[in-house]
């Protein structure tokens, strides 16, 4: 046989071998998991949406007797945004949590302690008016990007349905508004490290980066850690639950913890900063605005701190925060037989946090 045939089949050969370990190797490559998902800007809905994740939340919470979710992120269906918004704000907090409502029994026989877990349950409960909100046409000119950095299991939990006492909860859900104290990169490092010491444990429920990002890392209807000792001063009263006999007593337990990165020029010991960019505010009220969480029960780690450590978020502009919240949302009914009680919850908004 000629020589150069032989060539040209060798060479055939060689070709169709590189072929097939191209094709192998690129199956390969698309299989490895991936524990960030950048969102697609064109969906509808965001695989990874609040909604998604509270509707699987209540799949598996079918078959338990209590569900607390009254703080459930609704979905948020909405055209892409054209609005180009600037970035220049930041904030600082280290220790931050994202629960929200799934249950957990907690009652600890070995416990004696006497807690004064102030969380004003049963008629006191029901003083509070109790909202629901509808989304508004500028909410869905306003889509941010996403992102899903889930936390390592360690960094949170389930939610309980009883203190360390044996004592039923139900406490209405609070949001939490915090500052990362460094980039967003450096805290989504710190929350996917695994943590055995329950004093490192750490994590929010959401981020918001500078360009206005929203990062989820722990599924709403999970307990995050990251109040630390804490209290809820609102209109029911002070609230605050302890599930673990080895920690203080925190809100974490029916709380939705979200960040907000430090700028860069912030992210130092000082009491203030330049602030946050209207990204970060437009992202945050966007995703506060899909949850039925009143005004009155949206606070800060400074607020709800007890340790007297927490002064995040600073230089937050609470005022700039609601007027965009209430252009993305509107409330459409209160289930309250006392109206008046609606007015003075919502005058105690900014006094409460």
């Amino acid at each position: 046989m000629n020589f150069s045939v032989w060539i040209n089949r060798l060479l055939l050969i060689s070709l169709m071998l590189i072929t097939l370990i191209v094709v192998i190797a690129i199956g390969r490559v698309k299989l490895q998991p991936d524990s960030k998902i950048t969102s697609n800007p064109n969906s509808e809905y965001p695989a990874w949406s609040p909604a998604n994740v509270q509707m699987q939340a209540l799949k598996e919470q079918e078959d338990k007797p209590q569900d607390l979710s009254e703080s459930s992120v609704k979905s948020t269906s909405t055209p892409n945004s054209k609005t180009q918004l600037e970035s220049a704000n930041k904030q600082d907090d280290k220790r931050q949590d994202l629960p929200e409502l799934s249950v957990k029994s907690t009652a600890n026989s070995k416990s004696k302690a006497q807690l004064k877990s102030t969380s004003n349950q049963g008629s006191k409960l029901q003083k509070i008016p109790r909202y629901s909100f509808k989304i508004t046409e500028a909410f869905k000119e306003y889509t941010p990007r996403y992102e899903v950095a889930l936390a390592h299991p360690s960094n949170y939990g389930e939610r309980y349905v009883t203190d360390i006492n044996g004592q039923s909860i139900n406490n209405q859900a609070i949001i939490v508004l915090h500052e990362t104290g460094d980039s967003a990169s450096s805290a989504i490092n710190t929350f996917q490290t695994a943590h055995d010491d329950e004093n490192q444990q750490v994590s929010y429920h959401a981020l918001i980066t500078l360009d206005g990002t929203v990062i989820y890392i722990v599924p709403p209807d999970k307990r995050a850690f990251g109040a630390g000792n804490s209290v809820f001063d609102g209109p029911n009263g002070s609230e605050t639950i302890q599930t673990n006999p080895n920690l203080e007593p925190s809100v974490n337990n029916f709380a939705y913890h979200v960040s907000l990165e430090t700028p860069p020029e912030g992210r130092n010991q000082e009491p203030t900063h330049l602030g946050y960019t209207d990204a970060q505010y437009y992202s945050l009220a966007w995703l506060i605005a899909q949850s039925q969480v009143p005004d009155a029960r949206i606070t800060t780690h400074r607020a709800v701190d007890r340790s007297g450590t927490r002064i995040d978020p600073r230089s937050f502009d609470f005022d700039k925060f609601l007027d965009l919240l209430h252009s993305f949302r509107q409330p459409i009914a209160i289930n309250s037989d006392n109206k008046q009680q609606a007015k003075i919850a919502v005058s105690e908004t900014l006094t409460t946090i």
